[in-house]
């Protein structure tokens, strides 16, 4: 799990116990919101009444939309109260940034994001955490990336 998702030079897993996971066994939605391409910005087009079609620029550059990144996270902790407490700080470490900001890198993709927080819309809770013991909880994150990776 170590050195898998590094945000703002830390390790996600050492400092909060947190990874990505999937929503079943042999999932891929992580890769996929990672690796999927933004969108491009339109191409403005005159559109001349006495011709067909419209017309284009003979060149037309492709400029990048930004794009949504949804995350699914998981988070372990050995007790109760280290869950809570580490919960707790990685949803705020993902909320600040570094003056909002979170560089994610991905070692193995040899990929790195420039995104800030938007939501967390869901969160579900692996283990009860009215009993003392072992904590689990996974969730979804979902991110900005003003300026695409790709």
């Amino acid at each position: 799990m170590q050195n898998l998702v590094i945000i703002n030079d830390k390790d996600i897993w050492t400092e909060f116990g947190a990874f990505l996971t999937e929503e079943k066994k042999g999932g891929r939605e992580n890769l996929t919101a990672i690796m999927t391409a933004s969108k491009v910005k339109s191409h403005v087009g005159v559109n001349i009444r006495e011709e067909d079609g419209s017309k284009y620029s003979t060149k037309l550059e492709v400029k990048n939309e930004e794009r949504d990144v949804t995350l699914h996270f998981a988070l372990f902790n050995k007790s109760r109260t280290g869950w809570l407490l580490k919960y707790r700080e990685f949803i705020s470490f993902l909320k600040q940034g570094e003056n909002g900001w979170l560089n994610i890198r991905f070692p193995e993709l040899e990929l790195t994001m420039r995104v800030f927080y938007v939501e967390s819309p869901t969160y579900k809770p692996l283990t009860y955490l009215w009993k003392e013991g072992v904590h689990a909880s996974s969730f979804k994150v979902k991110f900005r990336e003003p300026k695409p990776s790709f």
